[in-house]
């Protein structure tokens, strides 16, 4: 650092080290501001009375329709199905429904036979039926 005098009152100081970018941001005699503290923000939105009206009518409709939608697949009748002659057969290992509606109607449409059997004893899936099950077979 060397001292340069002047015509007027002050002394120039210049400095023997280059300026850095920092330093040249930030001059001595600034100090530097402290970061703010992390705040929550809260919502920019607000709802209105009619806003909460509308989004509880929406919920509503929204319910009532799948209310609606998915009632009618439960609604039971009052009138008794017809009944059909049956034998109880119960499941081997190693026996499939295919087997048990050939030998149930061995000179009838298996296909036809196997969709009866799976109807009448209301199974969800005819190709997983556990050994010891025991099954109605419709009489032919």
């Amino acid at each position: 650092m060397s001292t340069v005098p002047s015509t007027c009152d002050r002394t120039v100081v210049t400095l023997d080290t280059p300026l850095t970018r920092s330093m040249a941001r930030h001059p001595a005699g600034r100090a530097r501001r402290a970061p703010r503290p992390a705040t929550p923000r809260t919502p920019s939105y607000r709802l209105t009375r009619r806003g909460r009206m509308v989004v509880f009518l929406v919920a509503m409709i929204a319910f009532g329709g799948l209310t609606v939608g998915l009632g009618t697949q439960v609604i039971a009748t009052s009138e008794r199905g017809e009944p059909v002659p049956s034998r109880a057969v119960t499941i081997q290992p190693g026996e499939t429904l295919w087997d048990i509606a050939a030998s149930a109607n061995p000179g009838g449409d298996i296909r036809a036979t196997v969709h009866e059997i799976t109807e009448l004893n209301a199974l969800p899936d005819p190709g997983t039926i556990p050994s010891g099950t025991t099954l109605y077979v419709p009489l032919y």
